[in-house]
Formats: structure tokens, sequence, C-alpha cells
């Protein structure tokens, strides 16, 4: 069993930040990764609101984070995907796909997946037109119409990448209105994005790809078929809690892990930080903010100095 002084699960930015200032404050820190290091930030084609980059792509910004936490000696275990946690006693047990490891503390930065329409279709042409990710899956939809279903600033942020290689792209909403941000709506409108509001997509069709979607719109009840090539889905996320709660976290009704204002879960020595968290803000300097919490009081935590109040 491998022993350390904290270990992080999830690799996205608040992870990152975490083990900078976990590895930073002295700590043996270890990254487990059940992907590739990034999570959410490497499907932001570019970020303007993150302080000091007035423009940067994710991924560029995800590397400089990684460098900067190997920097520190941070070692990142990636492909590694935590399948139990044991957190009842003084040492935290972390069980992987590959081998077990424990600790005095965790911090908990798994992050979030997208949710699922649920409709006709969706399952049957996963990866046959239906897609999760623009950032992704964009290339091989260039030339061709698609649609995107959602109305945050991830569904606005995809319809930016593909209005860049689609030749038509529509945008469905089952409100009235986005709640994106009226900075990237306005660029959407610039690229002549259509907006498709108070209209559901019912039914995703087609044979071997995509070839349809059935939408209906809420106010007339007219339900019409649209041919188009590919369906991405922006609807929201799920937390990525289901291993923490099966250890005991607690969470809220919709699964996200409840914190305090030091990122402490209910069980002593566990934290978590980011969008697993139930924290409003789902954004890359909350994430960073409170994964810079978690590791200074986990710091605390283990080493007691005459500051520590916990």
């Amino acid at each position: 069993m491998e022993k350390w002084d904290l270990i992080i699960i999830g690799a996205g930015a608040a992870g990152l930040a975490a083990g900078i200032y976990g590895a930073r404050s002295g700590l043996k820190t270890l990254i487990l990764e059940k992907q590739m290091p990034g999570g959410a930030t490497i499907e932001s084609p570019w970020i303007e609101n993150y302080p000091g980059f007035p423009s940067i792509h994710g991924q560029e910004l995800i590397d400089k984070m990684v460098a900067h936490a190997t920097k520190f000696d941070v070692q990142i275990n990636q492909l590694e995907p935590v399948t139990d946690l044991d957190v009842k006693g003084e040492k935290k047990i972390v069980r992987t796909s590959k081998t077990t490891y424990e600790a005095p503390v965790i911090i908990i930065t798994s992050g979030a997946h997208h949710k699922q329409l649920g409709v006709p279709g969706e399952k049957e042409f996963s990866g046959k037109g239906v897609s999760y990710c623009a950032l992704c899956d964009g290339a091989f939809f260039k030339g061709k119409t698609v649609v995107v279903v959602g109305g945050g600033n991830s569904a606005a942020t995809s319809a930016q990448i593909l209005a860049n290689l689609a030749s038509n792209v529509k945008l469905v909403h089952r409100r009235n209105q986005l709640r994106a941000e009226e900075i990237i709506v306005e660029d959407l409108r610039q690229r002549n994005v259509e907006f498709l509001f108070n209209t559901e997509v019912k039914e995703i069709k087609g044979d071997n790809l995509v070839k349809s979607v059935v939408v209906l719109n809420n106010k007339t009840g007219e339900t019409r078929e649209i041919e188009v090539n590919g369906v991405f889905v922006q609807v929201g996320e799920v937390p990525n809690s289901d291993f923490a709660q099966r250890a005991g976290v607690k969470v809220d009704k919709a699964g996200y892990i409840i914190v305090d204002l030091w990122q402490r879960t209910n069980i002593p020595g566990v934290y978590a930080a980011g969008d697993v968290t139930m924290h409003p803000v789902k954004q890359i300097g909350t994430a960073v903010g409170q994964a810079i919490v978690a590791a200074t009081d986990a710091f605390g935590y283990i080493r007691r100095p005459y500051y520590y109040k916990g």
C-alpha cells in the first residue's frame, strides 16, 4: 500500500490547484485522474475570464497548471479511476483500478459529467452523430448541419466552436431566453447561429448516422422534424460523486458534495472542491479558489500548526 500525505481525486483545475498548494506546503501529494488531466476546462476553446489571461485556450491553461504542479513534485497518475473509498478511520484508504493508497487527508475534485436528454435515439446514436463535446467532435461535422441543445454557457460555447466548422448551427432551448453570458450570445448572433426558443428535442432519428431530430414547440404544441447531421447535448451536468456517497460523504438532492467554508465535508480529513461541490458558481476561478482553501486547511489538519482551529 502506497502512503501519501495528501491524495487528490481528479486532475481538473481544482485538483491541480490543490496539488500545487499541497506540495508547496511540504505535503507528499498524489493526484489520481480517471482520464487525462483537464476536466471541463479543456472543453473550452477560449477562456477570457480567468484573471491574468485575457484570452487563453483551455488546453493551454491546463498544460500550464500541470507543469506548475509537477515543478513542485506533485505526482499525477492519469488513466487510474478511483473505485472505492474507506474514510471512516484516521487513515483514508483509496482503491483504484490499479492499486491501493493511504493518506490522512483526501480532497475530492472529481468534477461532473454531462447530463443526457433521455430521449429515443440518444443512446443508439451516441458516437454516430450524438456528442457531448463540441471541441472533441466538432471537426467531424465540417460543412454539415448541427443542433446544440441547451441554454447555458456550455451550450453557447459549443455553438461558438461549431459555428467555425459546420455550415448551419441551430441552438435549441426549452425556454424563451438563454442563460449564457450576453457577450457569448451576441457573438452567436454575429455568427448567424439560429435560435430555436421554447423548443424541446423529443427524438433523434437516423439509420447508421443521425439524420434528423423531432422537436416540440412547448408554447404552440407544434411538432416538426428537422434534418441534421449532428446533435450536441449541453443540458447540464451530474456530479461525479457516486464513489464518495458510497463512502458516507454527504451530498445534496442533486448529488453535489456538501462542504463548509473550509471545504470540509461531514467526514474529518475529507475535503471537496470544484464542480463536484454544491457551490452555486461553476467556474475555473471558483474551482481554483475552493481548492486553495481545501489544501490550506488540509495542511492544518495534518500538521496542526499553532493557528489551526479544526
